[in-house]
């Protein structure tokens, strides 16, 4: 073998060598919101006092991590709107009724997404769309990565932490009760908190 061929075997060698050396890019992978580990906790301003607070109890979704570029996609929730509960019942009924949720002809709303920027380390937006009382609108929720592990205990899935923020201004929906007096507010600020359970891979 002649130096030039022996030379250029090694920097074939090498080239592989790094090549093989190079960490396999992660794969986006499909998680499932995990029911027992997630909030959807809305705000509204009342009398121009203080706010009231409440929450949704029921709800389920799935959406796709791409851990590389940091970005969600195929966001699929969908929530029970009969599961609303602010701590008072006469009220949680009258959310239930027409004035409000109208949960009889509309028992969900559902927000899907699948355009994302990122907008810091371990920040972004997604842009989705909105499904409340029969009509939808643009959303866009500020989500913020709060990290994944191994659970500790269980069956030992793999889980990520998911937080987001956003606005909806419900006059846009048709659920204007009570905006003009100004005795409730029209903007409600909504507040998710959740954790999605990693699905296996697709063979």
């Amino acid at each position: 073998m002649t130096f030039r061929r022996f030379a250029a075997v090694l920097a074939i060698a090498a080239v592989a060598g790094l090549v093989a050396l190079q960490p396999a890019k992660a794969e986006p992978r499909q998680y499932q919101v995990d029911p027992e580990h997630f909030a959807i906790v809305f705000m509204v301003h009342h009398l121009g006092l203080a706010d009231t607070v409440g929450m949704f109890r029921e709800a389920s979704g799935s959406f796709t991590y791409d851990a590389e570029a940091q970005t969600l996609s195929d966001v699929e929730i969908t929530v029970q709107t009969d599961s609303v509960f602010t701590n008072h019942e006469a009220r949680d009924n009258h959310l239930r009724g027409t004035d409000f949720l109208n949960v009889q002809e509309y028992p969900t709303m559902t927000f899907t997404a699948d355009e994302a920027e990122v907008t810091g380390e371990n920040s972004g937006k997604i842009h989705g769309e909105l499904t409340l009382l029969g009509e939808t609108h643009p959303l866009t929720l500020d989500v913020t990565y709060e990290g994944g592990r191994t659970y500790p205990f269980g069956d030992g899935h793999y889980a990520i932490g998911i937080s987001a923020r956003g606005t909806v201004q419900r006059s846009e929906y048709g659920m204007t009760y009570a905006v003009d007096n100004g005795l409730v507010g029209d903007e409600i600020e909504l507040i998710i908190e959740f954790e999605g359970i990693r699905q296996p891979k697709e063979e």
